[in-house]
């Protein structure tokens, strides 16, 4: 008999991530001394308050962010920080247990970071890869309470580059709920209201990143993944540029531009971009991190030659 309730334990929690709740336990039929017995065996190991993970399942970050959300209770879900871990946006951290409650429903359980709200609407949550948690758009808003605004720019950024919202979506959501003192909904409301809507998503975070370093800058914003035509013929399409300086700027990973294959595709690229009179400039992450000065000079110079 004791086989049996095992099993079909088995079946649930493989797809938990090893994580389960006494109240799993209690529908499948386990008896207080049977679910005693396996706790005092090390067979359950016991995460928080009524929540346990199966001895032998890998621990995972997943599997502790399940966790959490069992211990808050039926309504709460992975949240900020967190949240943007379970959708890989950027801007999470995978070091906390993250979640949102309910109002007045907060649990007592040492080492969760526990936020509470009274409005959290069936809209807002969802669940991925078995962890309840909110919705990309209310994920995004509420990073904005946690985050530099730079960074839920990137996250907003990485959102619609992978589909997983789109910005009619996201301003629909900061006017429901956008009510005036909600932590974060002025950071996501500014980034829409400043964004171009014409303007191409970047290919990566680092794309992203240049345009944040050219605007502290001082400089304008370029147009994004643009088309260099030279009589009619298509030449190369570049990370952003300055069409009316004709000025092509790239992001240099090292990943990408090591090798001799590599070196020979980036010299003919190169030479492409220059013989259509442009003016190609790289950006290394050295220079992303250092503030971008170097890089913004040669811009500024190479936008007074060609005027």
């Amino acid at each position: 008999m004791d086989r049996s309730l095992d099993i079909a334990l088995a079946h649930v929690v493989e797809q938990q991530h090893g994580i389960f709740h006494v109240q799993l336990v209690d529908s499948i039929g386990f008896t207080q001394r049977q679910r005693d017995r396996r706790v005092e065996q090390g067979r359950w190991i016991s995460m928080f308050d009524g929540v346990y993970r199966i001895a032998g399942a890998p621990v995972t970050w997943r599997g502790m962010v399940l966790a959490a959300c069992l211990a808050g209770g039926p309504h709460a879900v992975a949240s900020r920080r967190s949240a943007a871990s379970v959708w890989a946006v950027g801007g999470g951290d995978e070091r906390i247990q993250e979640i949102l409650c309910p109002r007045w429903r907060r649990p007592k359980e040492p080492g969760l970071v526990v936020h509470e709200t009274k409005a959290l609407d069936t809209r807002d949550v969802t669940v991925v890869d078995a962890i309840p948690v909110t919705t990309v758009e209310r994920t995004l808003l509420d990073l904005g309470a946690v985050r530099h605004p730079l960074t839920v720019e990137r996250a907003v950024e990485t959102a619609l580059r992978k589909e997983l919202t789109t910005l009619p979506d996201l301003r629909v959501t900061v006017r429901r709920l956008g009510r005036r003192g909600r932590n974060g909904v002025g950071v996501l409301r500014r980034i829409l209201d400043e964004r171009d809507p014409d303007r191409r998503l970047t290919e990566s975070e680092m794309e992203m990143r240049m345009l944040h370093v050219l605007r502290a800058n001082g400089l304008p914003e370029p147009i994004t993944q643009f088309e260099i035509r030279h009589q009619g013929r298509f030449v190369a399409r570049v990370d952003a540029a300055y069409p009316e300086f004709r000025i092509a700027l790239e992001y240099e990973s090292f990943a990408w531009h090591t090798g001799k294959d590599a070196l020979v595709r980036d010299s003919a690229r190169r030479n492409a971009v220059v013989g259509a009179g442009w003016i190609p400039i790289g950006l290394t992450w050295d220079d992303l991190r250092a503030g971008g000065q170097r890089v913004c000079t040669e811009i500024i110079r190479a936008r007074h030659r060609a005027a």
